[in-house]
C-alpha cells in the first residue's frame, strides 16, 4: 500500500515524555488529596488531555478544577521536560525516513498543547523536519480519540486521509487515526502496557528502527 503522507503522534512516539509528565501530574494530584498510584495515573491519563479528565479529578479530590491549577501543572511539567526529556530511540531516523519516503509530506499531530509539542520537537532535534506541519488537538474542535487533529494535518498536507499512515502509541490516539480513515501502525516498545494489539491495527512494532526500515523498503 502506497502512503502519500506520514502523520506522527508526539508523546511516546517521538519523545519519551509520558513518564515525566505523569510523574508531575501524579505529584500535583496527590497534593490535592488524591492518593493515586503510578500505574493508576498512567492508565487514567496517558492518551488524554488533563482538561478532559476534569470531572474525574474533581470527584477524587473534592476540589474544583481551575485554570490556575492547570496552568501550574503546565509550568511544572514543562520545567521537568526541559531538564529530562529524551527522544525515543530511533525516532529521528524514522522521521528522516518518512520525510524521504513521502517527499516531505510528514506532520506531527498531537493531542497536547502546541507549546509543549514545539518545545519537545526542538529539544529532540526534529523541528526542522516538520516545519510548519505541527498540529495540536487543543486547536481543533475535538481532541483525540476524535479524528479532528489528523484530518487537519492531512488537509494541510493536501493528502486524502485514506492515503496517510498514522503512527500512534495509545489506544486513544490509534482510535483517532482510524476514525480519520488513515492506516494506523502502533508503536509498542518493550514494557508497554497499552493494548494496541486488540484494536485491529494494520501493524504493531516495538522499535522505531522497524518503522524506518519499513519505509525504506517501500520507497
Amino acid at each position: 500500500m502506497h502512503f502519500e503522507a506520514v502523520l506522527f503522534d508526539c508523546d511516546g512516539v517521538l519523545v519519551d515524555s509520558e513518564p515525566i509528565t505523569n510523574r508531575v501530574l501524579r505529584e500535583m494530584l496527590m497534593e490535592l488529596g488524591w492518593p493515586i498510584s503510578v500505574d493508576e495515573c498512567e492508565a487514567l491519563f496517558i492518551g488524554h488531555t488533563v482538561r478532559t479528565r476534569k470531572d474525574l479529578i474533581e470527584a477524587h479530590t473534592g476540589k474544583p478544577f481551575t485554570e490556575d491549577w492547570l496552568q501550574s501543572f503546565y509550568e511544572r511539567r514543562n520545567a521537568a521536560l526541559r531538564l529530562e526529556l529524551q527522544a525515543v530511540e530511533g525516532a529521528l531516523q524514522a522521521v528522516k525516513a518518512a520525510h524521504r519516503f513521502t517527499q516531505g509530506r510528514i506532520a506531527c499531530a498531537s493531542g497536547a498543547d502546541r507549546l509543549k509539542v514545539e518545545m519537545q520537537l526542538k529539544m529532540a532535534g526534529m523541528s526542522g523536519w516538520f516545519g510548519p506541519h505541527v498540529y495540536s488537538g487543543h486547536e481543533t474542535p475535538r481532541s483525540k480519540p476524535f479524528p479532528d487533529v489528523y484530518l487537519a494535518a492531512a488537509a494541510a498536507l493536501g493528502v486524502e486521509p485514506g492515503r496517510c499512515l498514522v503512527i500512534e502509541d495509545t489506544p486513544t490516539g490509534a482510535q483517532a487515526g482510524l476514525a480519520a480513515g488513515a492506516t494506523v501502525w502502533g508503536y509498542a516498545p518493550p514494557g508497554s502496557r497499552q493494548p494496541l494489539e486488540t484494536l485491529g491495527l494494520a501493524r504493531c512494532f516495538s522499535h522505531m528502527n522497524e518503522l524506518a526500515a519499513a519505509l525504506q523498503l517501500r520507497a
